[in-house]
């Protein structure tokens, strides 16, 4: 029996491909709650969550025990939305002298294919193949597939208000087309400062960042401008960096002025998707921008 293998086995998951890979690449801690009869804590016990080199401390239950591994995050490749977890410590090593764990998931066609490779060296030739731990993190997934399918709450969403303002509407949208970085003067109790990183100013794909005061705390986004629309009257923001991916894994904000009626009807939309389903809707968010907007008609009609 050779002391030296490789065990591959795959499961197909209907649950999003993505959000999967992006659990195992970026919050692995969140697994125990969608599989705790198999996992119950993961802890980070050295480096940050997502990022190679960064030691993790697996508590599991298998083969009826309660066991310990420990792990350093090996390889990360978003490409091939691919993780490795090398084993450094606990009971794994009772029978093997190394271990190399990768899940990789294939999104490319109607299924969501997840790949599990375990790369093993034996203690001895009396240790059998790691089959049982394979089977362990094929129940993983379909724990963690059953979660995402049955989740209540789910993750992206969209959320759009309007607000009417008595100002000028063109004015309106050139500020956030051309100038944000004047926000500040208009509304300084939300913005403090909007500052250029790359770019130039009005032009799509330039880079901003905003410090900004919301929920009693002192905020930072670093943004992209996504899209600019001039007939449409139409800004999108696109968030890269910050504050709010405490809480988001993705968010784009839009604000769209209608001036060829009576009114001037601003649009406010937000497309997000959250870290997980404890997270609740960005209502707060859009009440901040709504106030924003009150504050610039405000300051435009008393100047």
């Amino acid at each position: 029996m050779a002391l030296i293998g490789t065990l591959v086995k795959q499961v197909t998951i209907k649950s999003d491909g993505d959000v999967f890979h992006e659990i195992f690449r970026q919050r692995p801690h969140q697994v125990s709650d969608m599989s705790p009869d198999n996992i119950q804590g993961v802890g980070l016990d050295d480096g940050e969550w997502g990022t190679v080199g960064s030691v993790i401390v697996l508590n599991f239950f298998h083969e009826g025990k309660a066991k310990v591994a420990k792990e350093v995050i090996d390889a990360i490749d978003e490409e091939k939305k691919l993780v490795s977890f090398k084993v450094i410590g606990g009971d794994i090593f009772d029978t093997f002298k190394s271990f190399l764990i990768t899940v990789q998931v294939d999104t490319k066609g109607d299924e969501n294919i997840v790949t599990w490779t375990m790369d093993y060296e034996k203690l001895n030739e009396n240790v059998e193949d790691p089959n049982s731990l394979m089977d362990f993190v094929i129940s993983i997934s379909k724990d963690m597939e059953k979660h995402q399918l049955t989740s209540d709450m789910p993750l992206k969403g969209t959320l759009t208000k309007q607000v009417i303002i008595k100002s000028d509407g063109d004015v309106f949208h050139e500020i956030f087309r051309q100038r944000p970085h004047e926000v500040s003067d208009m509304s300084p109790d939300n913005i403090q400062g909007v500052g250029l990183d790359g770019g130039e100013w009005g032009t799509v794909g330039s880079i901003i960042v905003l410090n900004f005061f919301h929920d009693g705390k002192a905020k930072v986004a670093k943004e992209v401008i996504d899209a600019i629309d001039e007939e449409k009257k139409l800004v999108s923001f696109k968030v890269i960096g910050g504050d709010i991916f405490d809480t988001f894994k993705s968010f784009l904000i839009t604000v769209q002025v209608d001036t060829k009626g009576d009114e001037n009807i601003v649009t406010w939309t937000m497309d997000y998707e959250k870290l997980n389903e404890n997270v609740e809707d960005p209502n707060s968010l859009m009440d901040f921008v709504i106030n924003i907007s009150k504050d610039m008609e405000k300051h435009q009609l008393t100047n």
